[in-house]
């Protein structure tokens, strides 16, 4: 998949500064061409729960991130990430207090 058009499937308008990002981000997660399709398929899983997937600003890798403040949404989309992170055997980075997960890569 194209840079432009991971950064579409995630809500971005694609512009020099997104897709320098995301090449960068790209080049930071282990094996990213084979779970890519994985996290644009969680993305679209995680929104029912007031979840997605976007780029870190403070780190170039993508995010999980868990904005709800539903007990039972929060609890779902742990679920749903446990899952992602287990099937895909993709390495995530949990952000100590927060509901927030890097996604470093795939861990054969």
């Amino acid at each position: 998949m194209q840079r432009d058009a991971m950064l579409k499937q995630l809500g971005y308008s694609p512009n020099e500064a997104l897709l320098s990002q995301m090449g960068r981000i790209i080049e930071n997660t282990k094996d990213y061409s084979k779970i890519e399709k994985h996290i644009i398929d969680l993305h679209d899983v995680l929104k029912v729960d007031k979840s997605y997937v976007a780029m870190s600003n403070s780190e170039d890798y993508l995010k999980i991130k868990i904005e709800t403040d539903s007990k039972e949404m929060i609890d779902d989309a742990i679920k749903k990430v446990d899952h992602f992170s287990d099937k895909f055997k993709v390495e995530l980075k949990k952000i100590d207090g927060k509901n927030t997960y890097y996604i470093l890569g795939f861990n054969k």
